[in-house]
């Protein structure tokens, strides 16, 4: 299988409700590192796996939704917990509905799966994949 990754950063501030997340219940900020790994079995007709500028490109694009953003105030994420596993499959979602419109380049609807890592520091980190 043949991969590409790109990455990049973004910066939100947000809660979460519930006894398990002790001082983060309160409003906090969270820098998180993405990387978005691209998969196919075959390389494209131009021998890649995905088209890398568009691939920042679009990732840059979802990102700037969230950056700087107080994620308890976004409507979609109303009465979530958006931890790093949760917003790992949102981004990836997103990432997905992209490949599957041809935003990353041509044939990128071919891709075999996304994995989206969030590391909210260099000690941990969470992953979403899927099936493209």
């Amino acid at each position: 299988m043949y991969t590409l990754t790109v990455r990049d950063h973004f910066m939100i501030a947000h809660s979460f409700a519930g006894e398990r997340f002790g001082p983060a219940r309160k409003l906090h900020g969270a820098t998180y590192v993405v990387d978005a790994t691209f998969e196919r079995a075959e390389l494209d007709a131009d021998n890649l796996v995905v088209d890398i500028g568009l691939a920042s490109e679009v990732l840059a694009r979802i990102l700037a939704q969230y950056n700087y953003e107080n994620l308890d105030e976004i409507p979609q994420f109303q009465g979530r917990n958006t931890t790093t596993e949760f917003l790992a499959g949102v981004i990836q979602q997103q990432l997905v509905a992209a490949a599957r419109n041809n935003e990353l380049g041509p044939d990128s609807a071919d891709l075999d799966r996304i994995r989206v890592s969030l590391a909210e520091s260099h000690l941990a980190w969470a992953s979403f994949e899927s099936p493209v």
